[in-house]
């Protein structure tokens, strides 16, 4: 049976569940129509990681962007261009972890393979009262075997669904709707009054935070930029950024080795991911006569428009865009 495009796609994206249908938009207009003779995989393989990062704008987890582009490059290469429908293919992709590649394998292909996200967790946990921490790997193994038996050979994909919405809209986090609970006359949780205490999870470290200062330097009709190298948000444009919070603005002439002048606040931004928290003070400044540093560079408004800016800096974006689009108007 041949799948289309779509189904494929969707596939992929398995893992951005929350965000599948935004990311599926950007990411089909990337130039070639995914109708019955042309395939978004295919597109997707061929395009340039600038303009996959830049569809990806304001979605968050770059990575995810990166691996869905080389995932679709190794569908083309490696498969040629046909998503594998075995468990262990898929893993061969990147970016693709045992839930996803059961996902695919399941709801796509209707392989007897379970789909264990954090829904399914919750809800095995319950049901089966298991009340060890299920970041133990063997706790987990044992949890999944669980599962695993249960997935019945016909229609798996819509059993492993059931379970994950069961988990989104009733099983919830905390306390749970148990009223309407298909599985309450089951639940070993629910018979033991504790489903608020399940499942038992690894502490995670709460986010570290970090203060930057964002500096917006104008000369004439142009803002200084820069792509970053670091590993977090890799390849993506920021404003220049100085660890900390300075008593003293006047020194970010010297700390950035321009001429700098009316250095003036623009407001405070704050920007939380995962494992860090980014406590931003913004700053505009003139530097008109001032040559980019080593590894920056002066865009206008149109190229910084081309660029993939994170979400971290839309709020420093939003200062940059009011005044050079001020500045365009008065030339």
């Amino acid at each position: 049976m041949e799948f289309n495009v779509q189904l494929q796609l969707a596939g992929l994206l398995e893992w951005m569940h929350q965000q599948m249908t935004a990311c599926y938009g950007k990411t089909a207009v990337i130039g070639i129509s995914g109708g019955k003779d042309s395939s978004v995989v295919a597109a997707l393989a061929a395009a340039d990681e600038a303009d996959v990062l830049k569809l990806w704008e304001g979605l968050g987890y770059y990575s995810r962007a990166r691996n869905l582009h080389q995932a679709a490059r190794q569908v083309v290469c490696d498969f040629g261009g046909e998503m594998p429908r075995e468990v262990a293919q898929l893993r061969q992709l990147k970016g693709i972890g045992a839930y996803t590649a059961g996902a695919i394998a399941s709801i796509a292909f209707g392989q007897r393979v379970p789909a264990v996200d954090g829904n399914v967790i919750r809800v095995a946990s319950r049901v089966m009262g298991i009340r060890e921490n299920v970041g133990i790997p063997s706790v987990r193994r044992e949890l999944e075997e669980k599962v695993d038996s249960l997935v019945p050979a016909a229609r798996p994909g819509d059993f492993n669904q059931a379970l994950m919405d069961l988990g989104a809209a009733v099983c919830v986090p905390g306390t749970p709707n148990c009223d309407v609970c298909p599985l309450r006359a089951h639940c070993d949780a629910y018979d033991a009054d504790d489903a608020e205490d399940l499942p038992v999870l690894p502490q995670k470290n709460p986010p570290k935070p970090f203060d930057w200062d964002v500096l917006l330097i104008f000369s004439g009709e142009k803002v200084l930029m820069r792509q970053r190298t670091e590993t977090m948000l890799h390849g993506l444009w920021v404003f220049p950024m100085l660890p900390g919070h300075t008593d003293n603005p006047a020194d970010f002439g010297a700390q950035m080795h321009m001429n700098l002048r009316n250095v003036r606040p623009a407001g405070d931004a704050k920007h939380v991911f995962t494992h860090q928290i980014w406590r931003m003070k913004l700053y505009q400044m003139d530097g008109p006569d001032a040559d980019a540093p080593k590894g920056y560079r002066f865009v206008t408004l149109n190229e910084m428009n081309a660029l993939t800016i994170p979400t971290a800096m839309k709020a420093a974006g939003k200062v940059a865009r009011a005044r050079l689009e001020m500045r365009n108007k008065e030339t």
